[in-house]
């Protein structure tokens, strides 16, 4: 994957929806690799493990957990995405989901573009292992 290696200052210089375009994308091949690290499974299994863990409401919850560990910074960038305005909201997900999982891919990219691939991999560990709890929480 790509490093930026941008100063937190350029980093923060980029729209909250660019932001969050390169964090779906980092986000998506960071669940990707860990459910291909977890060991083989049937092709067939590894797109449905994918999508849970891929779609708004579920990056919405894990975005909740996950504010009380943000920074200051991080805190500033995800309110950015989930505030930001123009996108149209996916008809499997709420508006409110959507925007908090929007958020969250926004510090995600913002993490990426500043080079700062440690945190990163530290808040994807926090998701990663709670996955089974976030997971059971939607299907209330």
């Amino acid at each position: 994957m790509m490093n930026f290696n941008l100063s937190e200052k350029e980093a923060r210089q980029f729209s909250p929806l660019t932001m969050a375009f390169l964090g779906d994308c980092v986000y998506e091949l960071m669940v990707r690799s860990a459910i291909v690290e977890a060991g083989s499974t049937p092709v067939g299994n590894l797109h449905s493990a994918k999508i849970k863990l891929v779609c708004a409401g579920f990056q919405a919850r894990a975005a909740e957990r996950l504010l009380e560990l943000f920074t200051e910074e991080e805190q500033s960038v995800f309110r950015r995405g989930k505030n930001a305005t123009g996108n149209t909201v996916p008809h499997n997900a709420s508006p409110a989901d959507y925007r908090k999982a929007t958020g969250l891919e926004a510090v995600f990219g913002y993490l990426q573009l500043s080079g700062n691939t440690q945190r990163l991999e530290a808040l994807f560990s926090v998701i990663w292992d709670m996955r089974e709890e976030l997971l059971l929480q939607g299907k209330q």
